[in-house]
């Protein structure tokens, strides 16, 4: 019986789900300042950032941090005070 409670207690830590920022397309930002913000904002190194913004470009959204909520927050916070459109779902 103790071998199915290691299993049962592995699931529920595997099947947590994490919170997500999600970037949406705009007409108003350049693709470098999109590059910009996302280096600055969520850490991503250049080429991580390139491809998010070509993600969300032909897209028109993209995960593009994922994470606890406390983490999450500051990060959105940056991107809308950029003037991205951005949500945590």
């Amino acid at each position: 019986m103790s071998t199915k409670e290691e299993v049962l207690e592995e699931v529920k830590t595997t099947t947590q789900k994490e919170n997500e920022i999600v970037l949406y397309n705009d007409d108003y930002n350049t693709f470098d300042h999109v590059i910009e913000t996302l280096i600055y904002a969520c850490e991503h190194t250049p080429v991580q950032a390139e491809q998010c913004a070509i993600l969300v470009h032909y897209k028109g959204k993209c995960t593009v941090k994922t994470g606890s909520f406390d983490d999450l927050k500051p990060r959105c916070s940056k991107l809308l005070e950029e003037g991205l459109s951005a949500e945590i779902i």
